[in-house]
């Protein structure tokens, strides 16, 4: 159960290894609308009056026209968990065929996971997109490279120099309670 609860998390949460795709091939950071990628997660979650429970594998995520769809795998890339996201609907399924929908992302996994997720703002996040009322760092090539937004720390690794390089590894991390590390082996174009 403690499992199957971080992969919720973890599939709430969302979202770095070498970007496979070469470059020029792909639009950077800043043009990147629709994409797809392949990564692997590390999630340590720290609950009240609980031992910190980590847990780790593989997600495959899809985002276009503003639709998500990831699916959640163990290490051995055995499917657990589905999240589709659209307009006024989420649904998430389990491998165990349980399955759970709402109107609205982030009240979903609040209520399936017992955590408050930022699910909604997690494509613009991994894409170095801050809310308006974040504080963006920049590195030395002119690229996202940590910000604050709605309690949320985000963090950013990249594979080479390029200014409009996509990161290859994202850190999110909400105080000592949750912290997602995601390493991102394949950027490519949805289709």
């Amino acid at each position: 159960m403690i499992l199957v609860r971080a992969v919720l998390i973890l599939a709430g949460a969302l979202l770095a290894g070498c970007v496979s795709a070469p470059p020029g091939l792909l639009p950077g950071r800043e043009e990147m609308r629709d994409f797809a990628l392949e990564a692997r997660f590390a999630l340590r979650t720290t609950l009240p009056e609980q031992a910190p429970q980590s847990s780790g594998g593989r997600l495959s995520w899809a985002h276009k026209n503003g639709d998500d769809r990831v699916l959640v795998a163990n290490p051995l890339g055995i499917g657990l968990a589905e999240i589709e996201i659209k307009p006024r609907l989420a649904r998430l399924r389990t491998a165990d065929g349980q399955q759970y929908e709402s109107t609205d992302a982030d009240a979903l996994l609040a209520e399936v996971t017992g955590q408050a997720l930022p699910v909604s703002r997690l494509a613009a996040w991994l894409l170095g997109k801050a809310g308006p009322a974040s504080v963006m760092e920049i590195d030395g090539s002119g690229r996202p490279s940590r910000f604050r937004e709605a309690g949320w720390q985000i963090e950013y690794g990249y594979a080479d120099d390029a200014a409009g390089a996509l990161p290859d590894r994202l850190t999110l991390r909400r105080e000592q309670e949750i912290e997602l590390r995601l390493r991102i082996e394949e950027w490519r174009e949805a289709r």
